[in-house]
């Protein structure tokens, strides 16, 4: 590879591990609060075997994804759930209308009908499916950001470029590794910055916008020139936007001072950091 390519495909990966680590903070509270019910022992198992199993699915649906990626049924299907899971996101956010402090209040309060608790392997269960809903939203995002990149000159796997398939191994591999160490971090910054949650999603929806324009780039449909991806001007527009988005979700929320009631960094600390 040369500078220039190293260059594009390194920022592609920055860019992955960036929206890795805002999804998987979302993630790991997620896994926390699932798990809480559970003793000590019996927690760390749920995790290990989750995490376990999104790994392999994972890296599993990559191969398969590898050999499908050029059918242009797929690119749809994976354009239009990235729109999905975006705007029902950004959706929710907006009309939800009750804050994190009244949300605990009422999870501490008096319960005149207390839920019963999941048993371990139904735990495990549902650890497993939300860790395998997760990896979707992954995968189908890393595919989407490293199928324009220009061909790297390493074998083909699959359907995929062997440099374009690389990222999205690192991508993915990367997430795994941010649930495990950086949960915390991310937490808190999602905590302190809310403006970035919505911002990560309108990064997924404006990534299967990307997936969109491929989908109808494909020789099989020739709605947009085959090679349209691939332009400079479409590929700076692109990361401009994204960019752009991820600012705003900086800029335009105001940092949060976080109390003890409202610290989930404590509770992802104590249920995700020493168990995982």
């Amino acid at each position: 590879m040369d500078a220039a390519l190293l260059l594009e495909y390194g920022w592609v990966l920055l860019v992955l591990i960036a929206l890795e680590g805002l999804l998987a903070a979302d993630n790991a509270l997620v896994l926390a609060i699932m798990v809480k019910h559970l003793p000590d022992d019996q927690r760390k198992k749920a995790l290990f075997y989750g995490l376990f199993g999104a790994f392999i699915f994972r890296f599993g649906s990559l191969f398969v994804i590898s050999f499908l990626v050029d059918v242009w049924q797929v690119q749809a299907i994976g354009a239009l759930y990235l729109l999905y899971i975006s705007i029902n996101h950004i959706v929710r956010a907006f009309l939800s209308r009750r804050s994190e402090t009244e949300e605990a209040a009422d999870d501490k309060g008096p319960a005149a009908n207390p839920k019963k608790k999941s048993g371990f392997w139904m735990t495990v269960f549902k650890v497993e499916v939300a860790d395998i809903a997760f990896a979707v939203d992954s995968i189908l995002a890393a595919v989407a950001l490293a199928v324009a990149l220009p061909a790297s000159g390493l074998p083909p796997i699959g359907g995929l470029d062997g440099g374009q398939f690389i990222v999205i191994f690192l991508g993915g591999l990367i997430g795994l590794i941010i649930m495990r160490f950086a949960a915390s971090f991310f937490v808190k910054l999602l905590q302190e910055r809310p403006g970035l949650e919505v911002a990560a999603f309108v990064i997924v929806g404006w990534v299967g916008i990307k997936l969109t324009v491929i989908t109808l780039a494909h020789p099989s449909l020739a709605i947009l020139p085959e090679h349209f991806p691939e332009n400079s001007i479409w590929k700076l527009s692109f990361y401009i936007v994204l960019v752009g988005i991820a600012l705003a979700g900086w800029f335009l929320s105001s940092k949060k001072t976080i109390t003890e009631d409202e610290n989930a960094v404590k509770e992802v600390k104590e249920e995700i950091k020493q168990d995982l």
